[in-house]
């Protein structure tokens, strides 16, 4: 972890389509499509806050029923803001990357089959393009859609694809495998699994509703057929939006606020930092990014034995909202040397934010965008709980890299945390219209 996560809910998600209307449609069939109904959704963006609302439509009724959700035929319903918030699939950069913190995350990363190859992985890749678009659209798959999300909008889904090391072998396309993939060095913090590490190819799904999600993790895991079977998949969440009284910083499982000083796209070295630039090499990675990802486990029983103003020590900042320790607010610039009566430093030189902070790490930055995860409890009673990171880079060897390597070097929060999975996969730009994510690679 690092104290360079993104805001939650820091921008409005892209609105829904384009020529939205207000109110209540009526229509006397019974059988009104996902497709039909959600491609007239109301354009109004997601508004977060104490209340908030948004035009959009629910599926009104069914074949079987001949009645809506409400109990009148042939009546729709609007949707909440949440459900009709949509992020478009056909951009700059993949879907995934800037938007704000979704409530519910799936990671899956799959490897190839023994056989399937350059051929298979362009047929793979292509599926999954036309399934995640028309699921973010709010639109029921192509093929055997099991009508999981059937009453809901897009609720913020996206779907964002990545290459591993190992796609480049399996594929004959070795030449084309960027420097930037050579594996992550290994840390002293390092436990992992190699069974939950790396892959061939990786699928990050996100939405602001627990059902919309799962059900494109169900689509994509079908569409992966015979080409690709499931090396690992984590379940994570996040806080769901209008949860607070006015957008803030997401809290991670040890209370604490983390995301404060997460590149902002407003800032003018943002796209230098984060994605690789249009001319870049590989070619066919321009406008992309690097993601590592990491399951780290928060070892939540010996950090819960702290003191509230322990806790605030090893970060580096307060607990309650998020003030460097130095003083002023959660956006207030750190003092690094600012002493107490005694003259020492008010923020220890081991604190987590001070480590991190990329004046103190050559200006390396990445952008945060994890998701918290609970997986049960122990017979010894200990949660397996902590965080998907899950970071984006220009170059991840002048980005986590170089921050972990501090970090590894005397960070106060290392005692209370353990990497159990790591992996690191090339997120390509983002498709065009009529295109497929990874196009320009595997048929360049």
């Amino acid at each position: 972890m690092s104290d360079q996560s993104t805001k939650e809910n820091d921008k409005e998600s892209v609105p829904g389509s384009a020529g939205g209307a207000g109110g209540v449609e009526e229509n006397g069939e019974p059988g009104i499509s996902r497709r039909r109904l959600l491609g007239t959704a109301g354009a109004t963006g997601l508004v977060l806050g104490a209340a908030g609302g948004a035009t959009g439509y629910a599926v009104g009724s069914s074949a079987d029923s001949g009645s809506d959700s409400s109990g009148s035929s042939g009546q729709s319903l609007p949707l909440t803001s949440v459900g009709t918030d949509m992020a478009k699939f056909h951009v700059k950069h993949q879907p995934g990357i800037t938007e704000s913190l979704q409530a519910r995350g799936h990671l899956v990363a799959f490897d190839l089959t023994a056989g399937a190859g350059r051929t298979e992985a362009a047929a793979l890749l292509r599926r999954w393009s036309d399934t995640a678009q028309r699921l973010m659209a709010g639109e029921a798959a192509a093929h055997d859609d099991t009508d999981v999300a059937r009453d809901a909008g897009p609720s913020s889904l996206t779907v964002t694809f990545g290459f591993g090391y190992g796609f480049f072998a399996r594929t004959g396309l070795e030449k084309q495998r960027p420097v930037a993939l050579d594996p992550l060095p290994e840390f002293s913090s390092d436990h992992l699994d190699k069974a939950r590490s790396n892959g061939d190819l990786w699928v990050q799904i996100g939405a602001n509703d627990a059902l919309v999600a799962f059900h494109a993790l169900r689509a994509i895991q079908k569409d992966a057929g015979s080409a690709a079977r499931v090396r690992w998949q984590m379940n994570g969440f996040n806080r769901s939006p209008g949860a607070t009284a006015q957008p803030m910083t997401a809290r991670n499982l040890m209370g604490q606020l983390d995301g404060t000083r997460n590149p902002k796209p407003s800032e003018a070295d943002f796209d230098k930092r984060i994605f690789v630039p249009a001319t870049g090499e590989p070619s066919w990675m321009a406008n992309g990014s690097y993601a590592v990802v990491r399951r780290i486990r928060m070892l939540l029983d010996d950090w819960e034995q702290l003191s509230v103003k322990e806790q605030e020590d090893v970060v580096g900042r307060k607990k309650s909202n998020g003030a460097p320790l130095s003083g002023g607010t959660e956006t207030t610039a750190m003092d690094l040397e600012k002493v107490d009566a005694q003259g020492n430093l008010v923020v220890p030189i081991n604190a987590h934010a001070r480590i991190t902070r990329p004046d103190e790490n050559g200006g390396a930055a990445m952008l945060r965008r994890p998701f918290s995860f609970h997986d049960g409890i122990g017979a010894d009673g200990t949660p397996d709980a902590g965080l998907l990171f899950v970071c984006w880079q220009a170059d991840p060897l002048r980005g986590f890299v170089t921050v972990q390597r501090k970090l590894d070097r005397g960070d106060a929060l290392s005692k209370f945390i353990r990497h159990e999975s790591s992996a690191l996969f090339a997120v390509p730009g983002g498709a065009g219209e009529g295109e497929y994510v990874g196009q320009r690679l595997l048929e360049g």
